[in-house]
């Protein structure tokens, strides 16, 4: 049998030659991993920190202003109360209806029916199609004269809609848009659906439960962890919503669709207020923090883990 070679501390908790060279070595293999990371990741955020105390455009040296830039924005920026307002209008309507959208998509194609698989693709090919390609076909299906919904509605005789050039309408536009494009969500549900045992199923048959009660009592206490995982990963999303946006309406008609990363974008490299930017990027993690950690609070009330003890 081979001899095994075991790396011992030196008395006093100091470590052996070996180990130090083998740390040493690990290092040395990940340092430029830890080089990118350090100067990618850790020091934009502590410059970023840093300038949201000053007044900065790039071109000048940072100056130092203390909580200016969270003073203004709070109480007297107008404009900050609109993109406030806008992306918790999109935070409280947008993500619960593509969370809905994705669980009943993911729910029908759970079912037994011909071409299945053909479908699957068909309503996940969205969630892959690149931002710009989306965006472009959309402001086609959009066109208020031209546009594929326009021209159907024109053919039957009723008046078109201003889809993004109407203040009422832009943001219920891009709950369309973002409700088409669920089928990563979609994917995740179908795992989920998949692990509901049959059993359970049965048990509910035996008891008298008809389809609906099946559906709320056993399978979306079943996927409440899926549907967790879900609502997480879009509540960080949609307080970040820029791409169609941006693309689309660049923020108007009139700010309607002036989201909180359209408004940080024009602040930042239109305006090159880095200083309060570096604020609205600050104030935009605190606001996710805290609905993170509200809605892990909230899901020990209907979150089910199987074989936990309630």
């Amino acid at each position: 049998m081979a001899a095994v070679t075991r790396v011992r501390t030196r008395q006093g908790g100091r470590r052996s030659p070996n180990e130090v060279r083998n740390i040493l070595k690990g290092l040395l293999f990940i340092s430029p991993w830890l080089l990118g990371f350090f100067v990618f990741t850790i020091y934009p955020i502590v410059a970023s920190f840093y300038y949201s105390f000053t007044r900065y455009d790039i071109i000048s040296e940072p100056h130092w202003i203390g909580l200016a830039n969270y003073q203004n924005l709070l109480f007297d920026d107008a404009t900050f109360r609109i993109v406030l307002f806008n992306t918790l209008y999109w935070v409280i309507l947008a993500v619960p209806i593509g969370v809905a959208v994705a669980f009943l998509l993911a729910a029908l194609l759970n079912n037994e029916f011909r071409f299945r698989p053909l479908f699957r693709t068909i309503f996940f090919l969205p969630s892959i199609v690149p931002t710009v390609a989306a965006a472009m076909v959309w402001l086609w299906i959009y066109n208020p004269r031209f546009g594929l919904i326009n021209s159907i509605l024109a053919s039957l005789g009723y008046q078109a809609i201003p889809w993004l050039s109407s203040p009422e309408m832009v943001k219920p536009s891009f709950m369309i848009i973002h409700a088409w494009a669920q089928g990563g969500a979609m994917v995740i549900f179908l795992a989920a659906l998949q692990d509901v045992p049959r059993s359970l199923y049965d048990a509910a048959v035996v008891d008298g439960a008809n389809r609906w009660q099946r559906f709320r009592h056993v399978t979306i206490p079943m996927c409440t962890p899926a549907i967790l995982f879900v609502l997480l990963t879009g509540l960080i999303g949609a307080f970040q919503n820029f791409n169609l946006p941006w693309i689309m309406t660049q923020g108007g008609p009139l700010q309607a669709s002036e989201f909180y990363g359209v408004y940080l974008y024009r602040v930042a490299f239109r305006f090159f207020k880095m200083g309060y930017a570096s604020a609205l990027a600050w104030l935009l993690f605190v606001v996710i923090i805290l609905s993170t950690v509200a809605l892990f609070k909230s899901s020990a009330r209907w979150v089910y883990y199987a074989g936990e003890e309630r």
